[in-house]
């Protein structure tokens, strides 16, 4: 069974308001230097999810400790302009997990295409967003095991059985994460442009990097990421519109404003835990201490995989193709055009591309169905999913 029903799953439920968490006499100031709240936050996403107009459900997803994940989830109901074919099982819900700095509104562009044939959910990351922001262990495979157990724990609570995991960036690297410890609970994985892959070489060419961006680099070492970001107060928003004005231009078919700017700063002007989490994780320049590399091909021979980038992308395919020659099956796609937000770039390919990838994994999961069944024809009864909405 696909899915079973829960007091979580696809219906429209009053949002729960998150719990305070304690924080330091720093961080009670930093909102009034600041011009940020998780007011302004909800208002921010809110109006970015205006472009969506398939129905979904929103809400905070209980956890243990005081935490939770804040969650959109798309009906399973087809849409008016779904392909014609009918799946013989229910397919497995589409899990949307975000990069670093990001949040489940930047999937704006994508939701109604994706939503279209099947149960979809997208989440904030705990420590980012609108989920909840606990202290992480200093310990980089703490860390990971928190990211990762919050999303089995999710899983748990929604009421999923199996589910397909697509995640970019930071979400790709914890999609492989979770795949590793919880195999059965993915039927597919998708890595969109996923951080962490690749090992730090052992001699760097540091040449390569510009003289300023190794200096303020050995500067903000001991900082998160994007300290400059909250250390620079009232200017923040300006900063955003200024160092990401490509953004405007990838959502410039859905906004005509700073919308996603606006949204971007909120998000990442807030208490800095995944932030903090995902520092622990890394060392200079950006690479992980533990790369996915390494272990990616302890990933359950069945699990299908599959990997996106954008061709203009600062981040290369290397990764992919290395994984590819100890693994023939891995399926690999380019989108022509699109950088490393591949799904925001070229948000039409990218859903195409997607969709396309399910559909032909489907195909082939129900031949090889149908062969078992001729093989066993005294196994012809089929698996009834509980439809949840």
């Amino acid at each position: 069974m696909v899915a079973r029903r829960s007091v979580y799953t696809m219906r429209r439920m009053a949002e729960v308001q998150p719990i305070k968490e304690q924080s330091s006499w720093i961080l009670s100031w930093l909102p009034s230097w600041c011009p940020t709240s998780p007011s302004q936050l909800k208002d921010a996403e809110e109006k970015m999810l205006k472009s969506v107009k398939q129905p979904f459900s929103r809400q905070h997803v209980r956890l243990s400790n005081n935490n939770y994940l804040w969650t959109l989830a798309f009906s399973t109901h087809p849409q008016p302009h779904s392909p014609p074919h009918t799946p013989t099982q229910p397919r497995p819900p589409l899990v949307l997990l975000h990069g670093f700095g990001g949040g489940v509104a930047l999937w704006a562009q994508n939701l109604d295409a994706l939503s279209s044939i099947g149960p979809v959910y997208a989440l904030d990351l705990l420590g980012f967003g609108r989920s909840s922001r606990p202290q992480f262990t200093a310990h980089p495979e703490g860390a990971e095991e928190q990211f990762v157990e919050a999303l089995e724990e999710w899983r748990e609570k929604v009421g999923l059985e199996e589910m397909v995991l697509l995640g970019h960036n930071l979400g790709g690297y914890l999609s492989a994460a979770y795949t590793l410890k919880y195999p059965h609970r993915v039927k597919h994985l998708l890595l969109v442009e996923p951080w962490g892959f690749p090992a730090r070489p052992e001699n760097p060419n540091h040449n390569s990097i510009p003289v300023w961006i190794r200096a303020m680099g050995a500067f903000m070492s001991p900082f998160n990421p994007l300290a400059g970001l909250r250390l620079a107060g009232p200017l923040g928003p300006m900063l955003v519109q200024m160092i990401r004005s490509d953004f405007k231009q990838k959502y410039s078919s859905v906004f005509d404003d700073n919308t996603v700017s606006d949204y971007i700063y909120h998000l990442n002007a807030q208490t800095p835990s995944g932030e903090t989490a995902f520092k622990n994780m890394t060392i200079p320049y950006g690479w992980a201490v533990r790369p996915m590399l390494e272990r990616i091909d302890q990933v359950r021979a069945d699990i299908p995989i599959s990997f996106i980038y954008g061709s203009r992308s600062s981040i290369d395919s290397d990764s992919g193709y290395a994984f590819k020659k100890t693994r023939q099956d891995v399926e690999i796609r380019v989108i022509r055009g699109a950088g490393h937000y591949v799904f925001a770039d070229q948000p039409d390919d990218f859903n195409q591309t997607v969709l396309q990838i399910l559909a032909s994994r489907e195909k082939k999961s129900e031949g090889q169905e149908g062969m078992k069944q001729r093989e066993l024809p005294q196994l012809d009864g089929t698996q009834e999913g509980t439809e949840v909405n």
